[in-house]
C-alpha cells in the first residue's frame, strides 16, 4: 500500500522524538500480546518502509488490516491491537500524542472508514467502572455520548420480527447451539482465521450475520435520539469483529478472541456470540433464514406462537 504511505506526504507533520520509547503495556494488554517492542524507529505514512516488512509496532505480528492515528499519522498498527490499546489510553503507542481519530478498513486513498475520538478519554490513570457500568457508557472509552442521566420516557423498540425475537431468547436463557460435525454429508466445515482473510465471501457471510445479531442486544440501540451515532458504533463494532476472525481462531484455548469482544458485549455475552458465529460460518448456509430453522439447541428456541397483535 505504497499510497497510504504517499497520500500525508502534504500534510504538515506533528512535532515528535525521532525514537520514542513506547510506554508499559497496560494489564489488559499483556493478556492479549506476549510482548511488546521498547523502542521502535518512528514510521509515518509518509515514509518509505519496505511493505513487505510492514509488522504490527504492538504486537510484532504481520498486519491483517491496518489502521492510522490521527493526527500523528503513524500507519504500522494492526487494526485490532489499536482498538486494544485505545481502550486503555488514547495516546499513541509511538510518540504519545493524543489521538484524535483512527482510519481503517482501507480500500483506496479516498475509500476508508474515519472514526473520530474524543479527546475527553478517560485516563488509564482513572479508576475503571466495574463490570456492570459497562452497558451504561459503552462507547465511552471512543468519546461517543453516555446516556443521559435525566430520567427519560422509556423507548418503545418497533415490533421485531420472529427471528430477532428468537436470537434474543437464545441470549436471555444462555443456549448453545448444537454442535455438527465436520463431513460431506452435513456440508459443514472447520473454519481458521487464514480462510477467513483470504475469502472475501467468508467476509461477506460473517458480515450478514453480525449485523442482525448486533441487534440483539438493546444496549447498543436504546437511544433513538442518537440513530446516526448508533449506526456509526455498530459499523464500528462490525469492523472490529471482522477483523478479530482474521486473526484469531475462535475455539483457542486460550479465549482471546472473547477477551477481545467483552469489553463491548460483556464476558457471557461474548462466549455465546462467538460460538454461535462460529456454527454460522462453519454451516453451508447462506442464508440466516435457513440457518434459523436447522440450528438445532436443546430445549425449543423462541416464540412458539404468532406475534400478531
Amino acid at each position: 500500500m505504497a499510497w497510504i504511505r504517499a497520500m500525508s506526504s502534504s500534510a504538515e507533520p506533528m512535532p515528535r522524538p525521532c525514537l520514542p520509547a513506547l510506554p508499559s503495556p497496560s494489564p489488559t494488554l499483556g493478556r492479549h500480546h506476549e510482548r511488546m517492542p521498547t523502542t521502535t524507529t518512528t514510521t509515518t505514512a509518509g515514509s518509505t518502509q519496505n511493505e513487505s516488512e510492514d509488522t504490527c509496532v504492538i504486537c510484532l505480528s504481520a498486519l491483517t488490516e491496518r489502521a492510522i492515528t490521527v493526527p500523528c499519522n503513524h500507519y504500522t498498527f494492526d487494526f485490532v491491537c489499536l482498538v486494544s490499546w485505545l481502550q486503555e489510553q488514547s495516546t499513541c503507542p509511538l510518540c504519545k500524542a493524543q489521538v484524535t481519530a483512527v482510519q481503517y478498513d482501507w480500500r483506496s486513498p479516498t475509500d476508508y472508514k474515519h472514526y473520530t475520538i474524543s479527546r475527553s478519554h478517560t485516563s488509564s490513570n482513572a479508576p475503571h467502572s466495574s463490570r456492570t457500568d459497562r452497558p451504561a457508557s459503552f462507547f465511552a472509552p471512543y468519546g461517543l455520548p453516555r446516556r443521559p442521566r435525566r430520567p427519560r420516557r422509556p423507548y418503545s423498540p418497533p415490533l421485531e420480527d420472529v427471528a430477532l425475537r428468537r436470537r434474543r431468547d437464545v441470549y436471555q436463557r444462555r443456549l448453545y447451539s448444537l454442535h455438527v460435525g465436520s463431513n460431506p454429508f452435513s456440508g459443514y466445515r472447520d473454519i481458521s482465521p487464514q480462510l477467513i482473510a483470504e475469502s472475501p465471501d467468508m467476509q461477506s457471510k460473517a458480515r450478514t450475520w453480525i449485523r442482525r445479531e448486533l441487534r440483539v442486544f438493546t444496549f447498543l440501540l436504546n437511544d433513538p435520539a442518537a440513530a446516526a451515532a448508533t449506526s456509526s458504533n455498530t459499523e464500528f463494532l462490525l469492523s472490529y469483529i471482522i477483523s478479530i476472525l482474521k486473526m484469531v481462531d475462535l475455539k483457542a484455548s486460550n479465549g482471546h478472541a472473547e477477551n477481545l469482544l467483552t469489553e463491548f458485549l460483556g464476558r457471557d455475552n461474548s462466549k455465546l456470540f462467538l460460538h454461535e458465529l462460529n456454527a454460522w460460518l462453519r454451516s453451508p448456509y447462506t442464508k440466516q433464514e435457513e440457518w434459523d430453522q436447522e440450528t438445532q439447541y436443546e430445549v425449543p428456541v423462541g416464540c412458539q406462537q404468532s406475534v400478531r397483535q
